[in-house]
Parts: C-alpha cells; structure tokens; sequence
C-alpha cells in the first residue's frame, strides 16, 4: 500500500469490459480503493474486485444521459481524497485515450492531491483481438490513428479527414455508432475508396459482442441496421480485408451485415 497512501488518486484503466483483460496493478488499486468513481462503461465484472467496505460511485457519462457533468466529477474526486480516502477513479480502456483524463489530473494538482495513472487496454487492442486482425501490417498499413467521433450536440465533426483518409493507415473511431454516415461521407470526399474495408465492433471483449464487416461506401447502412445500443468502434483500412474471412464469430454476422447493405 506504500503507493497508495490516504488522501491519494489513482486514474485506473478498466479495460474494454472484460474483467480478464483488467491489469494486474489494477485489480491491486481497485481492490485498496475506499472509494471508486466509475464511468458507465465499466461492468459489473470489474467492479467486483473493489474491496466489500468500498463506496462505488457511478459518475458515467454517456452519449445525451450524463450522470454528473466534468466539473462535479473533477470536484468529487478532489473532496474525497482532501477527506482522507484512497480514491480510484476508474476509467473504461485506457484513461488517456479519450478518457478526459487532462482535467482530472488538473484538479487533483490544483488541490495538491497527490494522484497517478495506470494505463489499460484500450478497446481498439480488445476489438481487433477478437477480430483476429493486425491494426498495422508491414508493407500495407504503415500507420495507425485513433479519433473520436464525438462532438458537442448540434456542432459539427472538426477532423482534418484529408490526413485520416490514407490508404496506408487504419483509422480507428472512437465512439462512431452515430457519426458513421459523416465519417464515411467525409473521408470518401478526401479521397479514400469506397470498397475500403471497414470493421464495427460493438461491445468489444464482452459476451454480448458483435462484429460486422463492411466496406466504407456502405458503412452508414450497415451502422444504421445492424448495430444495437452498446458501444461501437470503427475500424477503417487495408489491414481490416484479412478480419472479414471465415473466422468463427466474425464470419457468423458477417453475411448479415453485407445482405442488409445490398438491400
């Protein structure tokens, strides 16, 4: 416990959802933790490795039902360690990719809290696990970049799509359920082909996972009539040609998704 004294934060990774893929010195701070503050995204599996004495505090935020706006979860993370608690804030995947990490670690130095990180696995690593697919693959998808899709209610994507539609890079989109039609639109307008393969994951590393495959000109239909209510990633490239081949549950949602494109 000589990292985790009283009155300290720690920013944890849970993972995808899958409480297997949570790391070792995660379980251990999520299990010293008095006090967690997690998101919406992280399951129950995970959250059963906090101590029995431990308040589980759910401040998720997700898309148009947010629990507790950034400013109050900055301010309850603050509070309860400045009253002597061990406080984990647990994060789904990786809490600096997307996580909003930036002001939490902001807040905590502004107080004088003292507060660390420890990384997770990120749901696109999860997705393309399941997938049985190589985000990079020499020769062929030299470069990998991760965006998120999310934007404020009624703004506009601000993404520079003429550098995300390369065609020897695999982009991953964060949160790309909603926004599929603006970002097949967009990076065919900069010049990505249409019949570049593209991955959904919804739900990665969960039981209730699914995997459809697609190609980019048919990405908004396929978004649209496949997809359910939970989490989804896109996955765009040459390297996602391979994950579309006979593999198990892949292959099994695959016809699905490509006989509902072609209606």
């Amino acid at each position: 416990m000589n990292d985790f004294p009283a009155g300290m934060v720690w920013l944890v990774g849970a993972g995808p959802g899958d409480p297997e893929l949570v790391t070792r010195k995660a379980e251990r701070l999520i299990g010293l933790g008095t006090v967690v503050f997690h998101d919406a995204l992280v399951g129950p599996g995970v959250l059963e490795l906090a101590a029995p004495g431990a308040r589980l505090v759910h401040v998720g935020k997700r898309s148009g039902r947010h629990s507790k706006d950034q400013r109050t979860i900055d301010q309850l993370i603050v509070q309860a360690a400045l009253a002597g608690e061990r406080v984990v804030r647990l994060k789904g995947g990786d809490p600096a990719i997307f996580g909003r990490m930036a002001e939490e670690l902001s807040a905590c130095r502004t107080a004088g809290v003292p507060v660390r990180i420890c990384p997770g696995v990120t749901a696109a690593s999860a997705a393309a696990a399941s997938l049985g697919a190589s985000l990079t693959l020499r020769g062929l998808a030299r470069k990998l970049t991760f965006v998120t899709a999310h934007a404020r209610t009624g703004e506009p994507l601000d993404l520079d799509w003429k550098a995300l539609a390369d065609p020897d890079a695999t982009l991953v989109v964060y949160m790309g359920k909603a926004a599929a039609a603006d970002v097949s639109r967009h990076l065919i307008v900069a010049g990505l082909p249409g019949s570049t393969p593209v991955a959904l994951v919804e739900s990665a590393s969960l039981p209730e996972e699914g995997q459809f495959h697609t190609r980019l000109d048919l990405l908004p239909l396929v978004a649209r009539t496949a997809l359910g209510e939970g989490p989804a990633l896109l996955l765009i490239g040459a390297a996602l040609a391979d994950s579309a081949q006979p593999s198990g549950r892949a292959n099994a949602v695959t016809g699905t998704a490509c006989e509902s494109a072609a209606t």
